[in-house]
């Protein structure tokens, strides 16, 4: 019998059958993609900056470490991970985007990739072509500025992904991590407490910097402390004060 939290989540992140046919416009997206309070002649603009939606099934690239730089992609559908291989000839999980997400800034600066974005369930992005991207923010400059302010988030995340593998113990790692997604299903707007992790437990520990083994057990002893409950993928944060506590840090959205 299929969990009733796993049939909850899976049921809010599926899209509909008209996906195809919807503009930024109308996307149920569009307050976490575009910058708020736009004219209707700057929306009319901005709808013409996606001209392309790909889709990417599950275990296939959006982009690979070394590919040339030309657009960046919001994520419509899905969820994706990014890894970077190291000198050692090791996968380093980066992160994890859902819906409403952007991909691919990590290659502005030298116009190449530096990491490899492959999804972890059959996903959908909206394909923004970098030079249109420029063109349109030139009469539009909210855009640019919401484009800025997507860039700053990034490079937020990407100090509290220092934090985790610098300072934080494991059960600090595990937490911080579960509500840092807790908090983005909530502003995509769905359950803050009910999710389901797309993400393998041997996913999340290279992401985490732990082994397969740490994160499965304090799986566990969060589970036993009544701070969630698991059902496999399925997971219900039952006390967020406790888990916070046990985070030690307030996570960034």
């Amino acid at each position: 019998m299929k969990s009733p939290i796993k049939s909850a989540v899976e049921k809010s992140l599926v899209a509909s059958p008209d996906h195809l046919k919807l503009a930024c416009s109308s996307c149920n997206l569009r307050e976490l993609c575009l910058p708020i309070g736009l004219s209707q002649e700057d929306i009319v603009k901005i709808d013409q900056l996606i001209q392309i939606r790909r889709t990417i099934k599950k275990g296939e690239s959006l982009i690979r470490q070394g590919d040339r730089f030309t657009s960046i992609f919001a994520v419509r559908v899905g969820f994706f991970k990014t890894i970077v291989n190291t000198d050692d000839g090791r996968d380093q999980i980066t992160g994890f985007q859902m819906s409403g997400d952007v991909i691919g800034l990590d290659g502005i600066q030298t116009d190449f990739h530096t990491c490899e974005a492959l999804a972890i369930e059959d996903s959908e992005v909206c394909v923004m072509p970098m030079e249109r991207l420029e063109e349109i923010s030139r009469d539009v400059p909210a855009l640019q500025h919401h484009f800025h302010k997507i860039m700053s988030r990034e490079i937020v995340r990407e100090n509290e992904q220092i934090l985790l593998l610098g300072s934080m113990r494991s059960e600090e790692r595990l937490a911080s991590f579960l509500l840092n997604l807790s908090n983005r299903l909530k502003s995509r707007g769905f359950s803050q407490s009910e999710m389901i992790l797309r993400m393998t437990r041997e996913e999340i520990g290279s992401y985490l910097g732990l082994k397969l083994e740490t994160v499965s057990r304090t799986f566990s002893k969060f589970s036993e402390e009544g701070l969630i409950s698991v059902q496999q993928k399925a997971v219900l944060i039952l006390d967020t004060k406790g888990l916070s506590l046990k985070a030690k840090a307030t996570p960034i959205d």
